[in-house]
């Protein structure tokens, strides 16, 4: 099978804006682990929105597609021991080691507790952390790494339907036609209220990576995204000003009705701008060079370890007396040179690291690819 390379710089790109999302968490007005003395209810706030409702959807549709493809080659029983190993390790490695220290640096921030850290960390197994400022410590998703867990269960519950006989390219015409019918179904998914994460309920997570795996698989339903690309360009733009304006002025909490109408205007704006996404990077991104080679080998990496680097920073400076942009170009640059130091010359060349950031171990070997930024720090 050819590899899919645009979603391969989808990945890497949305792994990107994740960064700079969680960076912007610092100075926006939404609560969250570590806040600066100052927060902008303005360009931050707008620029955070506009990402929150097509972020994390994006990486449960990739899910979907990269299942499809991993099902085509692998068995029932190598796709589940690849997502326990490749998933649950590093989801495991960040509940135990990297997220303690982002737990206490909330406590202390939010004043919740005044003690060094290592007094502090026998109180983390105290209470399951349910929220930002809570009372409970353990963190059983791992904060960011929400991700990781709720793709894993998915991954895990949907097999049985997967393995299922798939349809044959003379019926891809009817996935169109089951699409439209299930609609409603990523409408309805935006009403439910079970488990919230990311801006999302994890069912309307689910309908998008089933959405993935069933729909942007299929060669009919990419030719109908490039020729409805210009429609979805303009619903995309139109649901975003609504869906900004919307909820900057307070509509989400101005009775039922409102509310509803908003949460079904940004599930619009959400799969508008994914089939936009995807058109393009069909279009545009089905190349590959050196940097996407490498960028695919540190995405994930850098994904695990992007929150605790951020939320690190952003506890020291939080206090310190600078403007907001000067603050932010100082935390998106240091955080992500931090991130790229320790992904080059230690998580990509230990082999029990990469394993632990959910890469495949090499024998200690640094990864093909892997000297291109190195290549570049000597010239």
């Amino acid at each position: 099978m050819k590899r899919q390379y645009d979603l391969d710089w989808i990945r890497v790109l949305a792994t990107l804006a994740v960064f700079l999302y969680h960076c912007l968490m610092f100075f926006n007005p939404w609560p969250w682990h570590v806040k600066n003395n100052e927060t902008d209810p303005t360009y931050i706030t707008a620029i955070s929105l506009f990402m929150s409702s097509w972020l994390m959807p994006i990486f449960f549709a990739v899910s979907g597609i990269n299942s499809y493809h991993a099902l085509q080659k692998k068995t029932g029983k190598q796709y589940v021991k690849e997502r326990m190993v490749r998933l649950g390790i590093p989801l495991v490695f960040g509940v135990m080691i990297l997220t303690p220290p982002q737990v206490y640096m909330e406590r202390v921030s939010h004043e919740q507790y005044t003690g060094a850290f290592l007094t502090w960390l026998p109180q983390y197994f105290d209470g399951v952390y349910l929220d930002i400022g809570g009372t409970g410590n353990f963190a059983f998703v791992g904060l960011h790494l929400w991700y990781l867990l709720v793709l894993l269960i998915f991954s895990l519950f949907t097999l049985p339907l997967f393995l299922k006989k798939k349809p044959s390219v003379s019926r891809e015409i009817k996935v169109l036609h089951l699409f439209l019918l299930s609609i409603p179904l990523m409408i309805v998914s935006v009403l439910v209220d079970t488990v919230r994460l990311g801006g999302w309920d994890i069912t309307f997570y689910l309908v998008i990576f089933l959405y993935g795996y069933f729909f942007l698989t299929k060669e009919s339903f990419k030719t109908a995204i490039h020729k409805m690309l210009p429609v979805n360009i303009m619903v995309s733009i139109l649901t975003t000003i609504i869906f900004m304006y919307g909820f900057m002025a307070g509509m989400s909490s101005s009775g039922e009705v409102l509310s509803i109408l908003l949460a079904v205007v940004k599930a619009l704006n959400c799969w508008s701008w994914l089939l936009v996404i995807f058109a393009v990077g069909d279009r545009y991104l089905s190349v590959s060079n050196r940097w996407l080679k490498y960028g695919n080998q540190a995405s994930m990496p850098f994904y695990v370890l992007h929150q605790p680097v951020i939320v690190l920073l952003g506890f020291l400076i939080a206090g310190v007396s600078w403007s907001i942009p000067l603050k932010l170009i100082f935390l998106i640059v240091a955080a992500f040179l931090i991130i790229m130091v320790l992904y080059e010359f230690l998580i990509a060349r230990v082999s029990i690291f990469r394993v632990l950031f959910g890469m495949k171990g090499n024998g200690g070997k640094v990864p093909r690819g892997g000297s291109v930024l190195r290549n570049h720090i000597k010239m």
